[in-house]
């Protein structure tokens, strides 16, 4: 009796209460927004003025209800199964990209993103859903400081959201290339937003930055292991917009594999240079942390010796592209350390550094080269900690020079180079003689500098006649190598301005003892290599020199001091470049006489060299190379002293001198 009585309380409450028919009243916004399109004529009013902002706050809530009331059920309800099948979305990413009424687009990312939020059902995985989503990534970050910047950001933030619960969903989102760009750009507009508090919940509290260097790392390892350094180096310019290797270069074998890593890298270069600082820092940091130190340390100090190669080409590579200070800071950490003492003759290699620089001096050629290579390309990096760390520590104070006696005003009391020991090694029983009787006395400035004219003159003058070609071949002068040098040292001297560096000689005090000097592990390495020039292939010379070439060309008066400066008084035991170019000199007037038609030789292995006649193999190959390297090597050393101190004034017209003789 009770259970009947209950029966007919529910059937009566019922029959009192009307059904809600949600589907008909969602057709019937939906048919609302598109009637204005066909009845309007207005084509000036705002969208937010129309009905259309309440319509389709309506269709969202409709959504959200019908989601609650079949929530055991698990399925899509009638009004959902209405927008995926009749392609609404499709329909409003088309309005919206009209961009009709004016204000559309808003509207449309509006509704985007509440019903990817909102909606619980997974929507993602159908056509109807994700293929508009793509087409509204591509309209999103066209125009900086747009009118939408703000729907963007959080349309982004709720993919991104969707995509941290689901990472299979980035396979739907990211399936074409364009679309894949179009959502990199709106990652760099996320990261560059301008609040700390935005940033450092990007930083920690997202996945963001682990995910960007994962990617990374994974496209690094895919990189084939048997890479020539040659191919690595044709790949300069890759750029993230344009991942794919340039298809006018030479293919070879895992092409693909480093353009993507490379246009990846240069995507995690861009995000470190156009985010907020707190962003910045941690995704340099992470970078360093995992690709430079647990994947790039180990291949670097491997025993394989093509392990070894390809990491350091590839490292080049990345030092190459990279720009941001951040990453750049942690790139200097990473490959020199912090300590910035200097360094004693004893020290066994304790840095990564250290086993760099032994590299550099390896039993393999090509890991010497490519070794001097990836210095060469870190010390035109803007960071002091370079050149102060691999150069300038052991140069502090000028324990190079004699010390004892005051510096001389005038070098009217020093030895002629042909009185110098180092200078004279060989030349008596040769039957050679310099070039040109270099000037006893040379001028000094006020300052205490050599005079720039002597200096020049006596790299010039380096070299005797008979070992000298160039003034048989056209193009191969010393005004070649001012007009070069005079660009790569205004270059340098703009990356070095905001250091702060001395202009003149750190002032010696007669009284101080004499402290024993060490020219550094670098400078050692390559004072070692200079002083085998005539015995290391072509290659190997070409890149000792073009290193010394770019020590020389810093603005420090200390570094050209020691490297440009042939009068400078040694204290005892110490080497400067002159002095081991000296020696080199004086070995190569001996191995000469052992060589028949000499002169002859030596200018065919120049044109040789130069492309003008056959590579045919010579004997004495090397020696004839390295001469010829040599005799270059002075004259560009000669240019370097004439544009970083012109006779009349810094900095002013260049007259080149003539070759030989200033």
């Amino acid at each position: 009796m009770l259970s009947r009585l209950g029966a007919l309380l529910q059937e009566a409450v019922a029959a009192r209460e009307p059904s809600i028919d949600l589907l008909g009243a969602f057709v019937e916004h939906w048919k609302g927004i598109t009637h204005y399109y066909i009845e309007s004529t207005d084509e000036n009013t705002p969208a937010k003025k129309t009905d259309i902002p309440w319509r389709l706050k309506q269709m969202l809530d409709i959504l959200v209800y019908e989601e609650r009331q079949q929530a055991a059920a698990g399925e899509a309800g009638p009004c959902l199964e209405y927008l995926l099948q009749h392609k609404i979305l499709e329909t409003l990413c088309t309005l919206g990209k009209a961009e009709y009424p004016p204000g559309m687009r808003q509207q449309v990312l509006q509704f985007f993103s509440r019903v990817l939020a909102q909606v619980q059902h997974p929507l993602l995985h159908y056509l109807s859903v994700h293929r508009p989503v793509q087409k509204l990534l591509q309209l999103g970050g066209t125009v900086p400081g747009s009118l939408t910047e703000k729907e963007e950001v959080q349309f982004t933030t709720v993919l991104c959201s969707k995509i941290q619960q689901d990472p299979d969903l980035l396979t739907y989102i990211l399936e074409k290339s364009r679309v894949a760009l179009k959502a990199q750009e709106n990652l760099l507009l996320l990261v560059s937003v301008a609040s700390p508090a935005a940033a450092t919940c990007l930083v920690q509290s997202s996945p963001c930055c682990p995910a960007i260097v994962e990617h990374l790392c994974r496209l690094y390892r895919s990189v084939p292991t048997f890479l020539d350094p040659a191919d690595i180096a044709t790949l300069e310019g890759i750029s993230w917009r344009l991942p794919s290797a340039p298809s006018d270069e030479a293919s070879f074998p895992g092409k693909e594999a480093l353009a993507a890593f490379l246009g990846w890298f240069d995507y995690c270069d861009h995000l470190v240079t156009e985010a907020h600082p707190v962003v910045a820092d941690a995704l340099a940091k992470a970078v360093a942390e995992k690709l430079f130190m647990e994947i790039l340390q180990p291949q670097l100090l491997h025993v394989s010796e093509q392990s070894v190669l390809t990491s350091t080409a590839l490292l080049t590579a990345i030092l190459r592209q990279l720009r941001p200070a951040a990453l750049l800071r942690e790139a200097v950490a990473f490959l020199l350390g912090p300590d910035q003492q200097a360094a004693a003759p004893e020290d066994s290699p304790r840095t990564l550094c250290s086993h760099l620089i032994g590299h550099c001096d390896h039993l393999s050629d090509e890991i010497s080269v490519a070794t001097l290579r990836l210095f060469e390309e870190l010390l035109q990096k803007p960071h002091e900690q370079i050149i102060r760390s691999l150069i300038l520590c052991n140069l502090e104070g000028r324990p190079y020079v004699a010390r004892g006696s005051p510096e001389p005003e005038s070098y009217e009391d020093t030895l002629d180079l042909e009185e110098d020991p180092y200078f004279t090694d060989g030349f008596l029983d040769s039957g050679f003689q310099p070039s040109t009787k270099p000037p006893p006395a040379p001028a000094t400035n006020s300052d205490g500098r050599t005079a720039v004219t002597e200096i020049v003159n006596s790299f010039l003058c380096l070299v005797p006649e008979e070992a000298k070609t160039s003034a048989f071949l056209e193009e191969t002068g010393y005004d070649t190598y001012v007009h070069d040098a005079y660009g790569l040292f205004q270059e340098c001297s703009s990356r070095v301005a905001p250091w702060g560096w001395p202009q003149s000689l750190t002032p010696l005090d007669p009284h101080e003892p004499e402290r024993p000097f060490f020219e550094g592990h670098f400078l050692q390495m390559l004072f070692d290599r200079m002083s085998r020039i005539l015995e290391q292939p072509y290659s190997l010379n070409l890149q000792v020199t073009s290193v010394l070439s770019r020590l020389a060309l810093f603005p420090h008066p200390h570094i050209h001091e020691y490297l440009l400066d042939p009068y400078i008084n040694l204290a005892p035991g110490c080497r400067s470049l002159f002095s081991v170019l000296v020696r080199v000199i004086g070995d190569l007037m001996q191995r000469i006489q052992r060589v028949p038609q000499f002169p002859g030789k030596l200018l065919l292995v120049r044109k040789q060299l130069m492309g003008q006649v056959p590579g045919e193999q010579l004997d004495h190959q090397t020696l004839l190379q390295g001469v010829v390297v040599l005799e270059e090597f002075c004259k560009e050393l000669a240019a370097i002293a004439f544009v970083k101190f012109p006779p009349h004034g810094p900095h002013v017209h260049l007259s080149p001198p003539s070759e030989g003789h200033v």
